[in-house]
């Protein structure tokens, strides 16, 4: 590799202050491989879903085509919290702020013409995670793919839901207990999947510092592994597919000093756990540029702001990006800034010379140091929790919602105050223009989905239906793994809200 003056790049910089960190081994705070994006650039991800699965499923071709690598599935609420398009609660919200699936047949027109074999698929998705798992699992069986190959990640995070977002179904026991039956099950039968996305994304987005964010997700974290160990799981099985999810946002060597020091804790906190093989103590993750700092006002200065993110995503190492349209602040992104958006990241693979060295800023005494001090920070709080018995514990007791609520309070006020500069919002403002011409979701979506409903009940063998919704509803009482028999309720035409209403009849739901 050479600059564009022809100067030699090394594959590794070294300095005194980090002779004794090197990528891709423990404690990657330097990275997870030894080349890093030398050998291999970070997965292009575009979040998109909205409407019905036809309308997506444009979509994700439109993406495919311009260069995305790997899609990344956004579902609208009433999927999100197990209620089928035609139920009372989700009148208002079908298609609204993703795709509305309902059941098997919703899922073969979402991914018509991609092969589940040949691309990597992340699904955001948390409480009804193993229903979305199952249908992509019966998908690919019916595609005749290998589900031993198959590969993708379903977001599975259920404690950050109580505690920052709110698309939570059950209480948070049964909750974990279904999230380790799917870590079981995969870890035998689908072992390419990455069984959970362990966010800090949405706990950033309510308004956590980036220090909180790293802590409180990575607090999670310990304890999906300890309710894993619990179960008689093996952590250097099951932790290699735990992968993480975390927001950027402006505050650039800040964000590139959390990514770097959540890869060295992480390892720590696994090791601690019983952890030896490397893979299972390497924090994998994926980031999204900050959905929160995109503005009303003035939204082309979006498109500085996600460049700015993006890049310190990249200089800290990130497996996986995704960047927000610039017009995401007013609307789902239109085609135009989807696409201007995944551009973005393009430039910075093969324009910007960042990819050519591992971690270049390894070494400086700033980023060091910076890197230092949000794991000092991080550890008290986790400290915090862990004295408290744990993030269940923790969240129950309404810590962590408080401790984000008042950072998010102290940042408002900041701006309001104009400490905190927000450009053509609190200064540099412009008499509003028009805004641009902003992508709009049909209400009549909840129709189509209602004749889709029918349909598949009239067509599918309802006897068979009713004898495996009673099997599901035996083995959430018994304690048996759920994975297999949710499955072969897909298989047999149930719908999402069908096999929910089941598990809400054993497990109750949880009244945050």
């Amino acid at each position: 590799m050479k600059t564009t003056s022809g100067i030699d790049i090394n594959e590794l910089y070294q300095t005194p202050s980090s002779m004794n960190e090197i990528p891709g081994e423990f404690p990657f705070t330097r990275g997870i491989q030894k080349d890093m994006y030398r050998g291999k650039l970070w997965t292009m991800r575009q979040y998109a879903g909205f409407s019905t699965a036809e309308e997506s499923n444009k979509r994700y071709h439109y993406l495919l085509n311009n260069g995305t690598m790997g899609l990344s599935v956004a579902f609208d609420l009433p999927t999100q919290i197990g209620y089928d398009s035609d139920h009372a609660m989700s009148e208002g919200e079908v298609g609204k702020v993703g795709v509305a699936i309902d059941s098997i047949r919703d899922m073969e027109i979402l991914f018509d013409g991609i092969s589940l074999e040949k691309i990597s698929t992340s699904m955001t998705i948390n409480a009804t995670a193993s229903t979305l798992l199952a249908f992509y699992i019966a998908l690919a069986k019916k595609q005749g793919a290998d589900i031993r190959k198959i590969s993708g990640t379903i977001q599975n995070d259920i404690l950050k839901e109580y505690a920052a977002r709110g698309t939570y179904i059950y209480p948070p026991k049964p909750s974990m207990r279904i999230i380790t039956d799917i870590f079981e099950y995969c870890s035998k039968e689908v072992p390419k999947w990455n069984t959970i996305s362990i966010s800090g994304y949405h706990i950033r987005e309510a308004g956590s510092t980036a220090a909180q964010e790293l802590a409180f997700t990575l607090a999670n974290g310990k304890s999906y592994l300890k309710a894993a160990i619990d179960k008689g799981l093996d952590i250097n099985v099951f932790a290699p597919r735990l992968s993480f999810f975390f927001n950027a946002h402006n505050d650039f060597f800040e964000e590139i000093a959390k990514f770097r020091a959540a890869r060295r804790m992480w390892s720590l906190i696994t090791k601690d756990l019983g952890a030896t093989e490397p893979k299972a103590q390497m924090l994998r993750f994926h980031t999204q540029t900050g959905g929160s700092t995109l503005a009303a006002q003035q939204p082309m200065n979006n498109v500085s702001r996600v460049t700015l993110q993006a890049l310190a995503a990249v200089l800290g190492g990130t497996q996986s990006l995704h960047t927000n349209g610039y017009d995401e602040a007013l609307s789902l992104p239109t085609e135009e800034a989807a696409k201007l958006a995944l551009r973005t990241q393009q430039v910075i693979a093969y324009e910007s010379g960042v990819t050519h060295t591992v971690d270049p800023l390894g070494g400086s005494y700033f980023i060091e140091s910076l890197t230092d001090e949000i794991e000092k920070t991080a550890m008290e709080y986790i400290s915090k929790i862990d004295a408290m018995g744990g993030s269940v514990a923790a969240i129950e007791e309404g810590y962590i919602q408080q401790e984000i609520a008042a950072s998010a309070y102290k940042y408002q006020i900041a701006i309001e105050k104009q400490e905190q500069i927000v450009v053509g919002v609190n200064k540099f403002t412009e008499t509003e223009k028009p805004h641009p011409a902003l992508f709009k979701i049909d209400d009549s979506i909840r129709i189509q989905q209602t004749a889709k409903l029918n349909q598949l009940k009239a067509d599918r063998n309802n006897e068979d239906v009713k004898e495996i919704l009673t099997k599901i509803r035996n083995v959430a009482t018994d304690g048996s793994n759920l994975m297999p028999h949710i499955i072969e309720g897909v298989e047999k035409y149930c719908t999402l809200g069908e096999i929910s209403d089941t598990l809400r009849s054993v497990f109750g739901e949880y009244q945050g």
